[in-house]
């Protein structure tokens, strides 16, 4: 690892305050406790690079991952957490991924398909979330015709719901949670993508883009995220570990 300077510092971080972007849209990476303070795998990661790099930390908390990735230029945040998109990547460094999660179909009660396979093929209209990365990736997919893109997740499975569409995609263990709160309703296998989570650094930092990518790895590699995933309920096996 390269040593930390104060010019890397100022490299990271132009206010001298480490801003980190929370997506509380991915329920699995970040969630908000009782008390409304943010927790999850996100929040640890972001407070071991701002202790590495001895700078104090800040959140900056955002509801859709499009608002993180839209605002990459505009400085208001220092470092993110979304995952690898190839249109994202043009105003983001992306690290490598630290994490593999997949992507499913939450069909609902009325829906007669038992497979994803069969649900595309069919042509079935599928609620999903504007700018995710799933979305992003299922817009280049076969029926990408029969998507109905909803402001957030909670908009799409109202659509669910109240039947203007057949089903929804998303983060497989968050449908497997609204799945269990509503009786015929089921996540359909197998998962229609793999969603490579990686932290990112907006692309003109490229000194702090180069030297956070490093750091991800040195983590990886040393167990560390995996002790992370498993504390926050995430199997450690879907850490991804650079070769």
């Amino acid at each position: 690892m390269k040593p930390v300077t104060d010019e890397l510092r100022r490299t990271f971080a132009p206010t001298e305050i480490l801003r980190a972007a929370l997506n509380h849209g991915n329920r699995v990476l970040v969630s908000r406790n009782a008390s409304g303070q943010a927790e999850g795998i996100t929040v640890d990661l972001a407070r071991i690079v701002a202790e590495r790099l001895e700078l104090p930390l800040e959140f900056v908390h955002y509801e859709r991952a499009i608002d993180v990735s839209s605002s990459a230029t505009d400085g208001s945040w220092d470092i993110c957490f979304l995952a690898v998109d190839p249109g994202r990547a043009e105003v983001i460094h992306f690290t490598d991924p630290y994490v593999r999660i997949e992507g499913n179909y939450l069909a609902s009660p009325l829906c007669k398909m038992s497979d994803a396979v069969t649900l595309v093929r069919d042509g079935a209209k599928v609620g999903t979330v504007d700018g995710s990365a799933y979305t992003l990736h299922l817009k280049r997919q076969e029926g990408a015709e029969n998507l109905v893109v909803y402001r957030d997740i909670v908009r799409a499975l109202a659509a669910m719901d109240c039947g203007d569409v057949e089903a929804i995609a998303g983060i497989s263990a968050a449908m497997e949670i609204e799945a269990a709160t509503r009786p015929g309703a089921r996540v359909l296998q197998p998962p229609f993508m793999a969603i490579l989570q990686a932290m990112g650094t907006p692309k003109a930092h490229t000194a702090a883009g180069a030297w956070l990518t490093e750091f991800v790895a040195e983590l990886a590699r040393s167990g560390s995220i995996g002790e992370i995933l498993d504390r926050h309920g995430v199997a450690s096996d879907c850490a991804v570990v650079p070769q």
